[in-house]
């Protein structure tokens, strides 16, 4: 894995049933990097998870992979 996107969809994909229905969308703002993630709802449960523990999960292996690195994961239904 070469970027943070890249790792983000290896991720994601590898999490939800259907991954061709997930899309992340890339921007920058300032010095921050965002990334929108879009999926069906049924599937947004699956990203989240119960309490949140995926997204969290997430968040800590790419600040763990990627610590210089600022970003935020916003999920949009």
């Amino acid at each position: 894995m070469n970027t943070i996107n890249q790792t983000l969809q290896y991720l994601i994909k590898a999490i939800v049933a259907n991954p061709d229905d997930v899309v992340i969308e890339e921007r920058v703002e300032g010095d921050q990097t965002i990334f929108e993630i879009s999926a069906p709802k049924e599937m947004i449960g699956q990203i989240i998870g119960k309490e949140g523990k995926i997204i969290k999960s997430l968040r800590t292996i790419l600040n763990l992979c990627y610590p210089n690195t600022r970003y935020n994961l916003e999920i949009k239904e």
